[in-house]
């Protein structure tokens, strides 16, 4: 049973895991900051080999998602989540440790970024599957809200802490914060004092195989998760072309300096953490199905913006800024919407399967193969164009929430299985 309070902030267990989930994904920035200078900086990697890089980090995905899944389905999600975490501290130990010892190799980096990938699937299958069952389906909005608020605040203080870390301690030292980190989220879980439910046990013993099938059929047949699932294909494969592209459209296009593109990409995570503070007020108002669509139209709209910048710097800044600062706001919300709407929906014998197989067709497939050809295509039209090519696709994506039966929802409760 969860311990009700009038706020979540009251909460002792939910306050416990904010902590240190705040603490964690600020390690986190620093890492995904600090690993491509380990690599360019220490180890001389070139295009090819940071290419690698992100290859193991969506193969990491793939291999291990779906069995993550089955898995968080099979067994209580606190205990993994700790082992979870005590583990990626030990596998993002070994970097700086390496490197005193001067052995460190490009082949541990990957080694190092494929655990830390399979590791971090398994977690991200885990986690939202165990914050329902801590603090109860009815207050899921207001404690995804209060979880972005994390994520906001990391990806604030994230890159520039990163920087200033690698200048001062080296790219290598600056992954032990993240370590460190992991111990933080680790032992923030141990001091939780509400039991975690058993899981009802199973009728009958099932391949692990099954299970996965099983949670494939649930996405496949669900009319609310699979038009999010069949938008989440288009939206990361669109996305990836901004996550390729998005820098150097700003540097070599639109000149801009480093200091007006780390302006313009700090703005994103301001603009997240002002939406994260609204986005139960905004669920509540407007209703959890007409949020997530009315979000993701709106952002749409200004981010069409981004593809359009042009004329003198300061007014292509601008053009770039509204887009983050505000856009990026409207995201976090509509984010905070589909999350809630995705656990209110689910029962939780799958909920894991559930989460695991939206992690792997998102990142594990159509992220990796969206920045494969958002390469191609800015080779044949420039980043400009690359650019527009994500704003179009991603805005069409919206199209399988339109017609799906989301935007009537009003609550996740309105939901009634057939």
């Amino acid at each position: 049973m969860s311990t009700r309070a009038s706020s979540l902030w009251q909460h002792p267990d939910f306050l416990r895991l904010w902590v240190g989930q705040t603490i964690s994904k600020l390690g986190s920035v620093v890492t995904r900051t600090a690993v491509p200078l380990v690599a360019i900086l220490v180890l001389g990697a070139g295009p090819w080999e940071l290419a690698v890089l992100v290859i193991v980090q969506s193969l990491g995905i793939l291999i291990v998602g779906l069995i993550a899944g089955a898995w968080v389905d099979r067994l209580r999600r606190r205990p993994l989540l700790i082992w979870d975490d005590l583990i990626r501290a030990a596998v993002l130990l070994s970097i700086p440790v390496a490197y005193a010892f001067g052995t460190l190799r490009i082949e541990q980096l990957y080694l190092v970024v494929f655990l830390a990938s399979c590791l971090g699937a398994l977690f991200d299958a885990a986690y939202p599957a165990y914050v329902p069952t801590l603090i109860g389906r009815d207050r899921l909005v207001e404690g995804n809200s209060k979880l972005a608020t994390s994520s906001s605040i990391a990806e604030i203080g994230g890159p520039s802490f990163a920087g200033g870390l690698v200048q001062l301690v080296s790219a290598p030292f600056a992954i032990l914060v993240d370590a460190i980190s992991f111990i933080v989220s680790a032992v923030s879980l141990v001091l939780i004092r509400a039991p975690e439910p058993s899981h009802p046990p199973r009728v009958m013993r099932t391949r692990i195989v099954q299970e996965i099938a099983e949670g494939l059929r649930s996405v496949r047949h669900h009319p609310i998760v699979f038009p999010l699932a069949a938008r989440s294909v288009p939206g990361h494969v669109f996305g990836a072309f901004y996550g390729v592209l998005y820098s150097i459209y700003l540097l070599r296009e639109l000149h801009l300096d480093p200091f007006l593109l780390g302006i313009v990409i700090s703005a994103g995570g301001v603009g997240s953490l002002v939406g994260s503070l609204f986005a139960s007020r905004v669920v509540n108002a407007l209703g959890i199905g007409p949020t997530l669509v009315g979000m993701a139209i709106a952002s749409s709209i200004l981010g069409v913006l981004t593809p359009l910048a042009q004329g003198p710097v300061a007014v292509a800044t601008l053009m770039l800024l509204l887009p983050q600062l505000i856009g990026d706001g409207l995201q976090t919300i509509e984010g905070v919407a589909e999350l809630s709407l995705i656990q209110g929906v689910t029962p939780d014998g799958i909920l894991g399967r559930v989460n695991a197989t939206l992690d792997v067709v998102s990142h594990g497939i159509a992220y990796p193969l969206g920045a494969l050809v958002a390469a191609y295509v800015a080779e044949q039209i420039g980043a400009r164009g690359g650019i527009a090519i994500g704003w179009a696709g991603m805005a069409l994506s919206i199209a399988f929430l339109l017609f799906s039966p989301i935007p009537r929802l009003r609550a996740a409760t309105d939901y009634a299985p057939v």
